[in-house]
């Protein structure tokens, strides 16, 4: 067992005396005073964009871009479809209808009030969720995943108004 100590020992004393070469990636070195002065060198990588999320509006309306950036989808918030109560009847937009960011492309009725569904951005709508007209108590159900209400190819106009992430429509509607 002293043997294998000294035998380390020694190693590392070798290792530390011996002259040493010159590294062709000075990044690499150990450290020492000229780290300082290593000139910057360009990123051999690059950053992604962050994952699109699901963004909300004051008006309780959810959007969510497809990665590409030319169609969304477009759906009321769980929060709105708590408040509306159970829903009775969902009147949905056209397909090929052009819409402008903020214009009503539909409305929700439920037993205890009705409310326009309002598009935070333009386009044309591309596919409606039919499915809704025979169920629309789905919306109550997954007004956030299955019961969306259209989806739109995106003119490039932009987002009207604030929208918010996740967490930010949260505290929103814990104020309201």
């Amino acid at each position: 067992m002293a043997a294998r100590l000294s035998v380390a020992r020694a190693a590392r004393q070798l290792a530390s005396s011996a002259p040493r070469r010159p590294t062709p990636f000075p990044q690499f070195s150990r450290p020492s005073t000229k780290i300082a002065s290593l000139p910057s060198q360009q990123r051999l990588f690059s950053v992604s964009r962050p994952a699109l999320e699901k963004q909300y509006t004051e008006d309780h309306e959810w959007i969510e871009l497809s990665p590409d950036g030319k169609t969304c989808t477009l759906g009321i918030s769980a929060y709105a479809a708590r408040a509306l109560g159970d829903v009775v009847y969902i009147e949905l937009p056209t397909t090929g209808l052009e819409v402008s960011a903020g214009d009503a492309i539909g409305a929700v009725e439920s037993v205890k009030s009705a409310s326009d569904i309002l598009t935070p951005i333009g386009g044309k709508v591309s596919e409606v969720n039919v499915s809704l007209e025979e169920k629309p108590g789905d919306i109550n159900r997954d007004p956030e995943g299955e019961a969306w209400i259209a989806r739109l190819e995106v003119n490039g106009e932009g987002v009207v108004g604030k929208t918010m992430g996740k967490e930010e429509y949260e505290k929103f509607t814990e104020d309201a």
